[in-house]
């Protein structure tokens, strides 16, 4: 019987740490990291927000926008994470991969992975253990 090359990603809006899973442990491959997803949202935006006329009268409105400045980071590092995974299993590092990302940023990686790359997730797992050492990563897995 031949073992599938598995990898293990851990991730959140902020860090994604790659892992190798062999023998039962699991051998950090890579980090990547995001910090502009921690900073304060006037940090990353520098104008206000525009304004609009209103139709139904002669007041003006704030137009905000549909998603926070964090939001937006965090969805532009999960299309980075999704990149280097993509690339990494077109290469052949991986044949399957495991996730253990935060909720909302697992939801973002599903939303960015190649459907080829989608194929090779065996497990999903929704918490933010990217801070946790190897091993209660591992405690999470079958």
């Amino acid at each position: 019987m031949q073992f599938k090359k598995t990898w293990v990603l851990a991730a959140n809006g902020a860090m994604a740490r790659v892992f190798e899973f062999s023998k039962g442990h699991l051998n950090e491959l890579e980090v990547l990291t995001h910090p502009e997803t921690r900073m304060h949202g006037r940090d990353l935006v520098t104008d206000r927000p525009g304004s609009g006329s209103s139709f139904s009268g002669n007041g003006r409105s704030s137009m905000e926008p549909p998603a926070t400045p964090q939001q937006n980071e965090a969805e532009h590092f999960a299309i980075e994470v999704a990149r280097f995974l993509d690339l990494a299993h077109r290469k052949g590092s991986f044949q399957q991969l495991h996730i253990v990302a935060s909720p909302a940023f697992l939801g973002l990686l599903r939303n960015t992975l190649h459907a080829e790359t989608k194929k090779a997730v065996g497990v999903e797992v929704d918490k933010d253990l990217v801070e946790e050492s190897p091993l209660q990563i591992r405690s999470y897995l079958p």
